[in-house]
């Protein structure tokens, strides 16, 4: 099986999970603090390599409707330079609930706001990655 690598990609920072070898779960890994996008690509792809990843989803921001705003379309313009620099297959998931899923779980179970905005984006991509493999 493969090991997938999930992203979660925002303005202030990204959210990196792994699969395990199985493809079964997803774990978060870390949070990536933005830079540019050239800085940001070049470490995604020092993660490739670190967790050996042969596939990267990440999570694209529709909107309720399906449509797609400008947040979407920063996230696909990444994609596409992402894609220049790898070799491997890089895919967008419809991420619509996954912050908010995460927001929810997290205040449910009374973390404070400054814990959460530390593991919101990791926890994201993990949700990300977790619907992808098992739509799959």
């Amino acid at each position: 099986m493969l090991r997938i690598m999930g992203l979660d990609l925002g303005d202030k920072r990204t959210g990196v999970a792994v699969s395990d070898r199985m493809g079964w779960t997803a774990q978060g890994k870390e949070v990536i603090e933005v830079k540019s996008v050239e800085e940001d690509i070049e470490y995604i792809i020092e993660l490739v390599a670190k967790y050996e990843a042969e596939k990267v989803v990440v999570g694209l921001p529709k909107n309720m409707d399906g449509s797609l705003g400008p947040r979407a379309n920063k996230v696909l313009d990444f994609v596409e330079k992402l894609k220049e620099k790898v070799d491997i297959p890089v895919v967008t998931w419809d991420e619509r609930l996954s912050t908010v899923a995460v927001e929810r779980t997290l205040i449910s179970a009374d973390v404070s706001r400054k814990k959460r905005k530390k593991v919101i984006d990791k926890m994201a991509a993990v949700i990300i990655l977790q619907n992808y493999l098992d739509s799959q």
